[in-house]
């Protein structure tokens, strides 16, 4: 049995080609619904950069009193083993911080996120408090296409495309999760070496 859709929006935008069936309405809503994607996918990316940091120091920490332990049990016999146990608890320490320094650079990628959802929500304030501009289709395009000019991800444009297209809310955050997951693991294969401890 498959679960009831959280989000009851239709959505979709025709702001491009307006027919009879055009309205402001319907292109809030669906501005609407942009905005509520946005900040669950936030909320998603969030929960995993604290479940990441919780992991890393949680690590953190049990290596240290492993490395306590070893050098509390050193002689002059043990002096290998210990040296062994030091230098893995060492490397897994420092995967460990590297993990750490990509969940907190989420963070700021989160501010980023919430941010635009903030101007998006202003910008829509302002065009349905404009009587010039509120019944106007290229009005709505025009916030539209800024928007998705502020995007820096591809799985961002999707989202943001399957949203105007008239997919529910859940379909556009499956679409944002597969792709973001996908950009995720294409930037940590190439930023292994590429991170930088100050």
């Amino acid at each position: 049995m498959s679960a009831a859709p959280k989000y009851h929006l239709k959505t979709g935008s025709n702001a491009e080609k307006p027919d009879m069936n055009w309205s402001q309405a319907q292109e809030t809503i669906t501005m609407l619904a942009l905005a509520v994607a946005q900040i669950e996918s936030t909320l998603t990316d969030g929960s995993q950069s604290v479940g990441d940091l919780t992991d890393s120091f949680t690590t953190i920490v049990s290596d240290a009193e492993k490395i306590r332990k070893a050098v509390d049990g050193v002689t002059p016999e043990t002096i290998g083993t210990v040296k062994e146990t030091v230098d893995a608890a060492v490397g897994d320490i420092s995967q460990r911080i590297h993990k750490a320094v990509i969940a907190f650079q989420f963070y700021d990628r989160i501010s980023q996120k919430l941010d635009h959802v903030c101007n998006s929500m202003e910008d829509l304030g302002n065009l349905i408090g404009n009587p010039e501009k509120l019944c106007n289709p290229k009005a709505w395009t025009g916030l539209q296409n800024n928007i998705k000019d502020s995007y820096s991800m591809e799985a961002e444009r999707l989202m943001f495309e399957y949203i105007l297209r008239g997919h529910p809310i859940e379909e556009a955050l499956e679409v944002y999760r597969h792709h973001f997951k996908q950009e995720s693991e294409q930037k940590d294969d190439g930023i292994e070496d590429s991170v930088e401890f100050f």
